[in-house]
């Protein structure tokens, strides 16, 4: 069968995985603000729409812990596959949905989906990638995460105007009909997209099939020589990694809880929660009542430019991270967004006032900025700021980082743990957010300023950096000896290693074949 040998390709196209869980993101947004939805469903109660909407993050908690047997055994491309069968079944379960029940068990069921796919796409294009592009690459599924955020609100948006539009009584179901099942299109072109596509050389190496494993390193790396010293390199490192890891053999889940892997796996879901504790997805899921809040006239027209903004601030972060590192990234993101957030907190408690409920459309909000346009437009521009410094620094970097700093040997697992507290803070935000905003309105913005700045404090007294290293380089940066804060040795063993092959001074021989 064809296989595809550019990593670029390979990478983009495995992030579409990364478009389901952007697609899971603004599966409600759009849809909210439609009478359609309203009246069909009769969702009554901040706590109600709570559960629905956390219906999804709380499945994805369940198969993102269960990604990893799936990976570990069936290679990490088949649980790209199996993420996006679930994710099909689970969109027709939500599109021909009859009530509240048969909703929430397709998204039960779509959920399990994205929770495989969030956790594996970047493990796989992580193991795919060089060194030198692996931030840029892994990157990609945070940008496909945006983009599915934007085409499926542009969907539901596009869907809203069926029926004699949002604000119809009458408005069908169309409206909500339409975009979750336009959603199962990206999973049916991923699955079937994945069989043309390579396994990962170092799942391959940890079966034991060497001959296979060098050869993808070949063509991905070596223009298909075998011989480059380049792919050599590459395949003594993964060799010796894996030797050593045998010789030291524990059962994976025990290496996990020892001295030397436990604070990595700390970091890493530290790192996850952080990503949604910025207060990026109560922008995603509940944008449309913060630009009810702000009194604005179009809150769903105003909201469509955060989206586009999302998309277009991640591209400087899939083409620079691999330049400017992770650390920085992170750091910076976190105090910017917890500038900002105090700035949208102090606006509405200064300008704003308890919702009167004179306008029926208004009745999911308790805080509102009413005839003051200067400090509307305000809040929505320190909004689409949060919007931006996020694309740029924690949405891409949290991914990249979490998918590199783990040994072959539990990299599977290590990763769907630190994802499955992604996925557990998605959840306690996605239910709690509604009646948060009703309750205590602007002042949850001061309490995800605070989790910046805590976030902030975290990553500089953890975090090491770790671009320009290759996965089997990540014990050396994390037991160092140095605090993260201080820069460890340039370069990398890899270079060293293909540099003394070039001269000869190395000899490296590749798998010998089986007759």
């Amino acid at each position: 069968m064809y296989q595809v040998h550019n990593v670029y390709a390979i990478c983009a196209f495995a992030a579409v995985g990364g478009g389901l869980f952007g697609f899971d993101i603004a599966s409600m947004s759009g849809v909210l603000g439609t009478a359609a939805y309203t009246n069909y469903f009769h969702v009554e109660g901040h706590y109600r729409q709570g559960f629905i909407n956390c219906a999804m993050p709380a499945a994805s908690l369940v198969g993102t812990l269960g990604s990893s047997f799936i990976a570990d055994r069936m290679s990490r491309k088949t649980a790209i596959q199996v993420a996006a069968v679930l994710w099909t079944i689970g969109s027709i379960f939500q599109s021909t949905s009859n009530g509240i029940p048969l909703l929430v068990v397709g998204r039960v069921v779509a959920g399990l989906g994205v929770g495989v796919a969030s956790a594996m796409v970047p493990v796989y294009q992580a193991e795919i990638a060089p060194k030198e592009i692996r931030g840029r690459v892994v990157s990609l599924q945070q940008w496909a995460i945006t983009w599915g955020i934007l085409v499926q609100f542009f969907i539901q948006y596009g869907a809203s105007f069926t029926g004699g539009g949002a604000t119809n009584p009458n408005q069908g179901s169309a409206a909500f009909r339409i975009p979750w099942g336009v959603q199962i299109l990206p999973a049916l072109i991923l699955f079937v997209g994945m069989f043309f596509l390579p396994y990962s050389p170092r799942w391959l190496a940890g079966r034991d099939r060497w001959e296979e494993s060098i050869r993808v390193l070949a063509n991905l790396h070596g223009g298909g020589d075998i011989t480059s010293a380049r792919v050599l390199a590459q395949y003594q490192e993964i060799n010796e990694a894996l030797r050593f890891e045998r010789e030291n053999a524990q059962s994976s889940f025990r290496i996990l809880t020892g001295d030397k892997i436990l604070k990595r796996v700390i970091l890493g879901a530290s790192v996850q929660v952080w990503s949604q504790l910025t207060g990026m997805n109560v922008m995603m899921y509940y944008i449309v009542y913060v630009m009810q809040a702000a009194g604005i006239g179009n809150p769903l027209l105003t909201a469509s430019v955060q989206y586009i903004l999302n998309v277009a601030l991640t591209l400087p972060a899939v083409l620079f991270l691999d330049y400017w590192g992770r650390r920085p990234s992170l750091l910076f993101g976190s105090l910017s967004m917890m500038s900002l957030l105090f700035i949208i907190g102090a606006l509405e408690a200064l300008y704003g006032s308890p919702n009167p409920h004179t306008n029926p459309q208004l009745n999911a909000i308790s805080w509102i900025v009413e005839n003051n346009p200067s400090v509307s437009k305000g809040i929505v521009a320190c909004s689409y700021l949060v919007v931006c410094t996020f694309a740029v620094t924690w949405g891409p970097t949290s991914w990249t980082y979490v998918s590199e700093i783990y040994p072959s040997e539990v990299r599977a697992k290590a990763v769907s743990l630190a994802t499955a507290s992604n996925w557990a803070a998605n959840c306690v935000l996605a239910f709690a957010t509604p009646p948060l905003l009703q309750h205590i309105n602007w002042k949850i913005y001061m309490i995800f300023a605070a989790f910046n700045g805590l976030a902030f404090i975290h990553m500089f007294f953890t975090m090491p950096e770790t671009k320009g290293k290759t996965l089997e380089e990540m014990d050396d940066v994390f037991e160092r000896g140095l605090p993260p804060w201080m820069a460890g040795p340039k370069g990398s063993r890899l270079d060293f290693l293909e540099s003394e092959i070039k001269e000869g001074n190395v000899k490296v021989m590749g798998p010998v074949k089986r007759r």
